[in-house]
């Protein structure tokens, strides 16, 4: 899918100096980012599933080592 990106002119500046010091294009590195967008919030999702998961059913348990 194509898709235009409007980018502050001192990032667009830094992305060119980026990608020619990485020997890669700007829209690969663009890319390379937002796959790391994706991936650091899903792996704060499945963290938040486990605290709550962990929360839900250990909360006796936690409860008890909070008084000891």
């Amino acid at each position: 899918m194509a898709m235009t990106v409007r980018l502050p002119q001192e990032l667009d500046r830094q992305l060119d100096e980026l990608a020619a010091r990485e020997h890669m294009s700007k829209h690969a590195l663009l890319l390379q980012g937002a796959e790391l967008v994706v991936r650091a919030r899903s792996r704060r999702e499945d963290i938040n599933r486990g605290m709550d998961f962990v929360l839900q059913h250990d909360a006796e348990l936690l409860r008890r080592l909070e008084d000891a």
